[in-house]
């Protein structure tokens, strides 16, 4: 008997799922947390700022934001895309090779049907937005408006605005309706 007779295609299906579920909590949890830390670095900023009396500073916190804001948006497509990819095609298989009654990882399909869902999503968009998007407007039009605005800086600015555009457009694409 050799070790590759232990193996079973339900084993390895099994496997496969535990390592999705590890990687799925470890984005998780790292998403969590650059929503801290996006706040905690504009919040530095809006202080050295407010200390120091150099505007165009300010014009870090849309650059912070977009760098996060997107590394944000693509941990958040991989958790979704696991959840998806357990959802249609790892527990459909491996409830053919069992022969299981009803949906195997029953979790995984359960937990997007509870109430009260979709207003949650709705307003874990808006928490972002204001985070990705609001906030760094803020520091934007607060640099516009400060007495020491430089041509290049303004032109810069205006490419961060675009880009935060695109990155809100981003968020409110990959909303669940």
């Amino acid at each position: 008997m050799t070790s590759t007779d232990d193996v079973t295609e339900s084993k390895v299906l099994l496997a496969e799922y535990d390592r999705l579920k590890e990687e799925q909590k470890t984005r998780i949890g790292f998403r969590d947390h650059l929503l801290y830390f996006t706040l905690a670095a504009a919040t530095a900023v809006v202080a050295i700022t407010a200390q120091s009396g150099q505007s165009p500073l300010l014009l870090s916190v849309p650059a912070i934001c977009l760098i996060l804001g997107w590394t944000y948006l693509v941990n958040d497509e991989k958790i979704s895309a696991i959840g998806c990819y357990i959802r249609d095609r790892l527990g459909p298989r491996l409830g053919e090779l069992t022969s299981a009654h009803g949906a195997v990882f029953a979790w995984e399909v359960y937990h997007r049907n509870v109430a009260g869902r979709t207003a949650r999503k709705r307003l874990q968009t808006v928490v972002d937005l204001f985070t990705y998007l609001v906030l760094p407007m803020v520091c934007t039009t607060a640099f516009w408006c400060s007495p020491v605005v430089q041509p290049v800086l303004v032109f810069a600015s205006l490419g961060q605005t675009l880009a935060l555009a695109v990155l809100a457009w981003q968020f409110l694409r990959r909303t669940e309706r």
